[in-house]
Parts: C-alpha cells; sequence; structure tokens
C-alpha cells in the first residue's frame, strides 16, 4: 500500500533544502526513533531507496525446521514413540 507524498522545498537567500515527509504511520510500522540515521540510495530516476545503519530486531523470530521433522509434509507433528502400546486388534465376525 503507497502512501502518497509531497516534495517541499525551502528556498533560501544562500541555499535550498528540499523536504520529503514520512506519514506518521510509515514511521511507527518501521518503529523509527528521533534522529536515527539513515543512507538514501538512487536505483535510478523512478526510485529512492532508503537504508537504515541499525533496524530494530523483528518482532517474531524466524526458524528452521529441525532436522527430524519431514521435508515433504512441512508439518512439525510428533511421531508416536516405540514405546507407545499398539491398537487393540478388531474383531473377526
Amino acid at each position: 500500500m503507497g502512501f502518497p507524498t509531497r516534495v517541499q522545498l525551502i528556498k533560501r537567500q544562500a541555499s535550498e533544502q528540499w523536504y520529503i515527509n514520512f506519514p506518521s504511520a510509515v514511521a511507527q510500522a518501521l518503529e523509527f526513533q528521533k534522529g536515527e540515521s539513515v543512507e538514501w540510495i538512487i536505483e535510478d530516476k523512478s526510485l529512492l531507496a532508503l537504508r537504515r545503519h541499525a533496524a530494530p530486531a523483528p518482532a517474531l523470530k524466524k526458524t528452521l525446521p529441525s532436522s527430524t521433522t519431514s521435508s515433504t509434509s512441512g508439518s512439525t507433528a510428533s511421531r508416536p514413540s516405540k514405546s507407545a502400546s499398539p491398537a487393540a486388534p478388531k474383531p473377526s465376525r
């Protein structure tokens, strides 16, 4: 989802300053801190990227599946142990 923003220009006698403000929702979602250091990267004339020098740790940690789980199903259900009692035999008719 995009957030439209206007580019602002302040002209002074000896200089110009250009501003692009972040909407509050974007800054809060990215957990920016006051005074945080960032770097602008020009990919091309239609894409300007912002790189953070020190981003906060993710709230949810990604974990890799252990080697004991099945790689085909992707589930982490436990397998029955060998010491479990076998199922009772079905009565014959």
